[in-house]
């Protein structure tokens, strides 16, 4: 297997990310639908760093690359330049 499809189907993040879906859901202010609130997960409107919405596995995209887009994790929309503790880094 090649060694960069190996790093994308580590362990590590596989484990990582199941690790903060559980967590998100066990959460004060998690949903029936599984969703937490944006103050739940400590959601900003702006980056931490280089890390940011758009470049999240959890990301769902709006119309157009700068468009509210909505998450996996996180109601409600989404900027695509926001940044909340569900971050996981696209593979």
């Amino acid at each position: 297997m090649d060694d960069a499809i190996r790093k994308k189907l580590s362990r590590r993040n596989l484990l990582k990310g199941v690790a903060l879906l559980a967590a998100a859901a066990a959460l004060p202010g998690a949903r029936a639908q599984g969703k937490a609130s944006k103050a739940a997960m400590k959601y900003q409107d702006h980056p931490k760093g280089d890390a940011e919405c758009s470049k999240c596995l959890q990301w769902i995209p709006g119309k157009t690359p700068t468009a509210m887009g909505t998450c996996k994790v996180v109601e409600g929309e989404i900027s695509p330049k926001g940044w909340c503790i569900a971050y996981v880094k696209k593979p």
